[in-house]
Parts: C-alpha cells; sequence; structure tokens
C-alpha cells in the first residue's frame, strides 16, 4: 500500500500560459480516473476556474496550492490532505514555470510547488511555430534550476506527422523524454471571458464534453503508462510533512470544545453560477470550527437556508448575472436583514459587489453605501494585508495574505471602518466594516490563519 506521504505525482508546467496546460493536465486526470485510478487534481497559485474542470475530470475536489497566499511551509501539508487515499496526483501549473510573484523570486511559481512537493514536472510546449528551435527552449527550462527535475516533455499544437518527426529529433540531444505529441484540437477550446475560463457551474453539459474532448486528446497522443511511471518514481515529500487537517493542533490553536458552546451555527456559503470562486479548505475549516455548512444559490433561492447565523460570500461573476441576483428581491432583502442585524457576514470580492447598493446601475443589497461598476482596467495581483480594526472575520493586527483580480472598482473604495490596510502596490486602506459585516476585493486563503474561521463561528454563535 502506497504511504499517504508517497502519493505518485506529476506537475504539469509550461514555459508560458496559453501553452495548453489546463488542456493537458485536465486531459490526464480524466485520462488516469478513467483507468479506475482515483486521482487527486490541484492548482497552483490562487486561480479557482481551473480546479471546477479538474474535479468534474476526477469527481474530487479541485484545490489550490499557493505558496504566496498559504506560504510553503503549508503546501505540502495542504496537498497531502487533497490526496489523502488517492492513488495519483496532477498538479497544474501557474503561467511560466519559474514565474511567480512579482518582485519574490521563485515564490508562488510552479518551480517552487513542484521542488516543495519532492515533484517531477512535464513540460507543456507550443511547438505550432517552431521546429529544431524546440530543444533550445526545453534545454533551457531542464537546465535553469538543478532542482527542478524535467520528467518529459508533452508537445502541443503538432502540426503534421512531418513537424512531430522533427520536433522529436531536435529533442534527442536534450536528455528529456517525449511523453506526448497533441495535434491541434478545436473541441478542446473552453469560452473566456473578462477574468479567464467560463467556470464549469454556467456551463456543465458543455463542460462535460471539453473535459471528454481533452481526455481523448491525451489518450490518443500521451504515452500514459510512462506518465504513470514517472508519477509513481517520484518517491516521499519531503521534509516528512504530515497532512493538514482542518482541526489539527499542527495548524490550530487550542479552544473549547464545540460540545459545550451549545448547537451549531447555520453558516450560509454562496454559490450557483454568479458565485463560483471558493476555497474547499473555507468550509472544512467553518465545519471545523463547530458550523453546520450549507450552501445556497443568489440567482434562485429566495431565502437564505433555515436558521443562517452568519454568511460567507465569495468571488465570481455576479457582473454577469446582475440583473438576476437584481430580479431576486426577496433574497437581498433577507440578506440585508440578516447583515442589519449585526449577523457575520463576510464577503469578497463578487461578495463586496453584492453587498452594495448597486452594480452598473442594478439595484444589490444596499447593506454597504458604495456603487460598483464594470471598468476596462484589470487590477491584479498578490497583497500584504493587515486587518485595520476588529471584525467578525480578524481582529485589529491581523496579518494576512491576499490576491485581487477583478475589472470592477466600487466607490468609495473603503469605508469609514475599512477592512484592511494594504502596503503594495500603493499604501492604502480598502473594504468595509460595519455591525458583523467584512468586506472586501481581496481573496484571502483561511488555512494560513485559522482563527479566522474560528473567530468568525464563535460570532455567529453570539451575534
Amino acid at each position: 500500500m502506497t504511504s499517504p506521504s508517497s502519493v505518485p505525482r506529476l506537475v504539469v508546467a509550461a514555459p508560458s500560459s496559453g501553452s495548453g496546460k489546463t488542456t493537458v493536465a485536465t486531459g490526464l486526470m480524466a485520462a488516469f480516473a478513467a483507468r479506475g485510478l482515483a486521482v487527486s487534481p490541484h492548482k497552483v497559485g490562487p486561480d479557482y476556474i481551473d480546479p471546477g474542470y479538474h474535479a468534474l475530470a476526477t469527481g474530487r475536489t479541485g484545490r489550490n496550492l499557493d505558496a504566496y497566499l498559504c506560504g510553503p511551509e503549508l503546501i505540502a501539508p495542504l496537498f497531502l490532505h487533497g490526496a489523502r487515499g488517492c492513488d495519483l496526483a496532477v498538479v497544474e501549473g501557474v503561467m511560466g514555470l519559474y514565474d511567480g510573484a512579482a518582485g519574490e523570486g521563485e515564490l508562488a511559481s510552479t518551480a517552487q510547488v513542484a521542488k516543495l512537493l519532492g515533484a517531477p514536472v512535464v513540460l507543456v510546449v507550443d511547438a505550432s511555430a517552431q521546429s529544431r528551435s524546440v530543444a533550445a527552449l526545453v534545454h533551457g527550462f531542464a537546465s535553469w534550476d538543478p532542482g527542478v527535475r524535467i520528467g518529459g516533455v508533452i508537445l502541443n499544437k503538432v502540426g503534421s506527422d512531418r513537424h512531430e518527426a522533427l520536433l522529436r529529433e531536435a529533442l534527442e540531444s536534450c536528455g528529456v523524454p517525449v511523453l506526448g505529441a497533441l495535434r491541434r484540437a478545436e473541441p478542446v477550446n473552453v469560452p473566456s471571458r473578462h477574468l479567464g475560463l467560463v467556470p464549469v457551474a454556467e456551463r456543465r453539459a458543455a463542460a462535460v464534453d471539453s473535459v471528454a474532448a481533452m481526455a481523448d486528446l491525451v489518450v490518443r497522443g500521451c504515452d500514459l503508462e510512462a506518465l504513470e511511471a514517472l508519477a509513481r518514481g517520484a518517491g516521499a515529500v519531503p521534509g516528512g510533512a504530515a497532512p493538514w487537517t482542518p482541526g489539527s493542533p499542527t495548524h490550530d490553536h487550542p479552544s473549547r470544545s464545540v460540545e459545550r458552546r451549545g448547537s451549531k451555527p447555520v453558516v450560509a456559503i454562496a454559490g450557483g453560477e454568479a458565485f463560483t470562486f471558493s476555497y474547499a479548505e473555507h468550509a472544512e475549516l467553518l465545519a471545523a470550527a463547530g458550523a453546520e455548512v450549507v450552501t445556497f444559490d443568489p440567482v434562485r433561492d429566495e431565502r437564505l437556508p433555515e436558521g443562517t447565523r452568519g454568511l460567507v460570500i465569495g468571488g465570481g461573476f455576479p457582473e454577469v448575472y446582475a440583473g438576476e441576483l437584481s430580479a431576486n428581491e426577496p433574497l437581498r432583502k433577507a440578506v440585508a436583514d440578516l447583515a442589519y442585524s449585526g449577523a457575520p457576514v463576510a464577503a469578497e470580492c463578487a461578495g463586496l459587489l453584492y453587498l452594495c447598493r448597486e452594480l452598473d446601475g442594478q439595484p444589490m443589497c444596499g447593506v454597504l453605501d458604495a456603487t460598483a461598476r464594470m471598468t476596462d482596467r484589470l487590477t491584479l495581483g498578490y497583497r500584504d494585508a493587515v486587518a485595520v480594526g476588529d471584525s467578525a472575520l480578524a481582529a485589529a493586527g491581523t496579518r494576512m495574505r491576499g490576491h485581487e483580480f477583478h475589472r470592477t472598482v466600487v466607490e468609495p473604495g473603503a469605508g469609514a471602518a475599512p477592512a484592511w490596510g494594504v502596503r503594495a502596490p500603493v499604501r492604502r486602506v480598502e473594504g468595509f466594516v460595519q455591525h458583523g459585516v467584512h468586506a472586501s476585493y481581496l481573496h484571502t486563503h483561511w488555512a494560513s490563519e485559522p482563527g479566522v474561521a474560528r473567530r468568525f463561528v464563535e460570532r455567529c454563535r453570539t451575534s
């Protein structure tokens, strides 16, 4: 039986974005799952959308591995938590192999995560406009960092048998085996919009077809036996890491038992097509802190779940569903009533927009005296943040790392009591704290600071 710390694993990386990582990684996940393997899907970085396709391919929760948001020390534990009981794990990288947080060296790069996991890397190369030059590219990536093991190459967007032969001949001198060659294929293309791919929740039937096409492309073009053998040769995860556990004393602080606190408060988490951005660990931490976690759909549900004592509204695309969200007046009123009662409400990005007075002229919940609108400007990047004052989510002075990714603007950008003080790219305050509401543009990963989930649930009990 495979040791939990020795789960076979691969990291799928590329020289740059747009090379085909998602197609190959998702296709591999689905192909291995079709062979009867329990496949654990992972994504490097803060991206919420790709894990939805990974989950569709494997039937398991897609999980993120972000060394900036969570710290390098949590990468292996979070990976082992997600991979528990699995036969094999596939990790999709982010951007180019060596690209990470701006100005932070290798931090949060695919290369760093591969080293932290002791995982071999499969490099996906867009070969559509090159032949012999592919050898120079692969040689450079394989030799750049001796700590990163490039275990093989998959050639993507190959034009013909002749093109493939030229590429393979050029790579013979590199010492890096070619593990696959994929032809250009239209059916695997997934529609995108202003923040990336269209989430699975918005196109489930079509997404199933896309994932099936990815799997078929990979099965026809890749050496699955060689890829599985590469994964099985990974050995133990370095450092003797143990799986992360939401209530583990290693990653948590001692607290009173749930039994002494009474019945479990209901914490409602927004879902559905408009709110698809959420890390699985948040719900797990809330449950470990003693909450009963229930999902609701702000587009379709006219009432909050029975007995709701707290509300978590994560990210997504409310701007796409502004009309439907606005038309659901009963739920908007229920959210406003809950917020005005002082119940804890944690809102990130899309959640912030939903709590505003209006979004692109459409009435929203009106909890915050602010308006939101779409712009042409993309705001993107990691942020270091500190809680400006006490809130239902964090005590004053709590430091967390976050990520911003939006094309909207909220006016004003901060309330009389801001949520966070942000250090970069310029020093500023942002977000809103009022009554029990903590609303902000920042996406955070609560595994880095489990105390926020415990604090939130405790406030749900006492509010």
